[in-house]
């Protein structure tokens, strides 16, 4: 984990966690697996700290409650359509709002 916010990015997408559970394993392995088809790097920062993407563990080490605003980079231009794809799993709340 970093907290160097000052880095060169292609595309950025800023999103919410809207889950009532917040960030937790399953949305973080997704979201893992999803940066892994990357064709370069992915950070996910929270405002304070920046971590990569495709480190569960470093993704679960922002805590990102419930409310929180996440920011999604990429370091690849190619990569735009995964930053979108990222955001909409944020979005739909991973999956698990009860209204869904």
């Amino acid at each position: 984990m970093t907290t160097n916010l000052d880095f060169q990015y292609s595309a950025s997408r800023q999103t919410t966690v809207v889950n009532a559970l917040g960030m937790h394993a399953r949305p973080a392995a997704v979201i893992a697996a999803m940066a892994q088809d990357g064709c370069g790097d992915i950070w996910l920062s929270d405002g304070k700290n920046v971590v990569d993407a495709a480190s569960i563990i470093e993704i679960l080490s922002l805590c990102a409650v419930t409310g929180t605003n996440v920011s999604i980079f990429t370091e690849k231009e190619e990569d735009t359509g995964l930053a979108d794809k990222i955001k909409d799993f944020f979005d739909v709340g991973f999956g698990e709002n009860e209204n869904e």
